[in-house]
């Protein structure tokens, strides 16, 4: 019987890279030890910020059988997000993930689709598609599934893709066997902490959100402290500090997903200028619409006086 799951897997691996993921792996859907007890630690010196639902749910984010019962196997995909053009350095920066649209419907609707095939090609099972909608500790089971290791920005790091990865999962009822985790591969390198513009990196592994510019730019809708502002450059939404300086994305090849492009008004468009109606226009699927227009103007405005 063991053969015949070998087999399957196989086959599940096959069929994610033909619908356009570039990594693949399983994962055994036990409770959590390390990975709790560091959310546990890290939520009680309140370095979630204002991300009370980091705190909620916290039973399925360290067993996924919480979250799926019956759930035996986590089948974990990747895709490489790295573009093939970059913004003109001196423009409001967007980061490199939410260049075109919001990759969270397009992986889980893959993922919808590996489900089917996997009921058609392999055998009868039940799932639940995830990509950061669900409450499961996705780097935790892209590690477990042997698709690379933590960073010391807290970032997965997969040999290929670097940390220029998004992260899906599928909680399945079948019984696969899981991949073999990787050794972590960063030794004594700390690119990552020590290129971090506001100190948000306040050690290995530890982020402490308030300082961090992706939080303060996406999802704090509080003032960003003044403190910080001077430290942020020309950030808008997001920061790619941590993983421009690592050393594993330098070799990492542009992405040839034609569903993650960027969109075309990102290189040309007059920030400055920008209404209410080009912003709903232009960002309509965009992960920008998760900051929303308000703090989007309210950021532009800093930048543009320095703040």
């Amino acid at each position: 019987m063991s053969n015949i799951w070998a087999e399957a897997v196989k086959l599940i691996k096959q069929e994610a890279v033909a619908l356009g993921f570039d990594a693949c792996g399983v994962a055994d859907t036990e409770p959590f030890e390390e990975p709790a007890t560091h959310l546990k630690t890290w939520l009680e010196k309140g370095m979630n910020g204002t991300m009370q639902y980091m705190a909620t749910h916290l039973a399925e984010r360290i067993s996924p059988r919480c979250l799926m019962p019956e759930a035996q196997s986590c089948i974990v995909v990747l895709m490489n997000y790295k573009p093939a053009q970059l913004q003109p350095s001196d423009a409001p920066q967007v980061a490199k993930y939410a260049y075109g649209n919001d990759y969270h419907y397009i992986i889980r609707q893959k993922l919808v689709r590996l489900l089917d095939r996997i009921n058609t090609t392999v055998a009868p099972c039940k799932g639940i598609a995830c990509c950061d909608t669900a409450p499961v500790l996705e780097r935790a089971l892209a590690v477990r599934a042997g698709l690379g290791w933590i960073g010391k920005n807290g970032l997965l790091i997969h040999p290929v893709t670097g940390s220029y990865c998004l992260i899906g999962e599928l909680l399945i009822d079948l019984p696969l066997p899981p991949d073999t985790p990787k050794k972590e591969r960063c030794g004594a390198c700390r690119r990552c902490l020590d290129a971090c513009p506001t100190g948000a990196l306040i050690a290995p592994y530890l982020l402490n959100v308030e300082k961090c510019i992706a939080y303060q730019t996406i999802e704090n809708h509080r003032d960003i402290p003044q403190d910080l502002l001077p430290k942020m450059g020309n950030c808008l939404f997001g920061c790619d500090s941590c993983l421009d300086a690592c050393p594993w994305n330098r070799k990492v090849t542009e992405h040839t997903h034609r569903e993650l492009d960027p969109l075309p008004e990102l290189f040309s468009l007059e920030w400055n200028s920008l209404t209410r109606g080009q912003f709903n226009r232009i960002f309509r699927y965009s992960p920008l619409r998760r900051a929303g227009w308000q703090k989007i103007r309210t950021r532009l405005s800093g930048i543009v006086n320095n703040e």
